[in-house]
């Protein structure tokens, strides 16, 4: 239930090129496929979909974590996101 309010409520923010407005879209994304995929599991292309959109919210958690680190900790804690692995 916290997520969906902490979505809307960042859904409904006018700045829509914000990092966390970004990662907030590519989880919806990311939640909407993986229901999807549970169901169809040989949709080879949404699975090439999901994959790459699994990279791009990555690479901009990584951008956030290196830029605020309290934004960063914050956004995976309200997304219920695991944390990376650091390379």
């Amino acid at each position: 239930m916290v997520k969906n309010s902490f979505i809307s409520v960042i859904s409904q923010e006018e700045n829509r090129g914000s990092v966390e407005f970004q990662v907030v879209s590519f989880t919806n994304k990311i939640r909407r496929l993986t229901s999807h995929l549970e169901f169809h599991r040989k949709d080879f292309l949404s699975q090439r979909g999901l994959r790459k959109i699994l990279g791009k919210r990555q690479r901009l958690l990584s951008y956030l974590s290196k830029k605020n680190k309290v934004r960063y900790k914050e956004l995976i804690s309200q997304l219920d996101i695991r944390e990376s692995k650091p390379r």
